[in-house]
């Protein structure tokens, strides 16, 4: 079983430059969440 994620922090205001970054801190963040919320509910149904 993989150890729990840590929920994720999304980026500071001042970490997204704005530019189209590929990936963007924004893109990391909700895959991060994704994978975090997805970890959550797995665990939910568990108990």
């Amino acid at each position: 079983m993989e150890p729990p994620l840590e929920k994720p922090e999304p980026p500071a205001d001042n970490e997204c430059c704005e530019s189209g970054c590929e990936p963007c801190v924004w893109d990391v963040y909700r895959e991060q969440l994704a994978l975090w919320q997805a970890q959550q509910k797995q665990a939910a149904e568990k108990n």
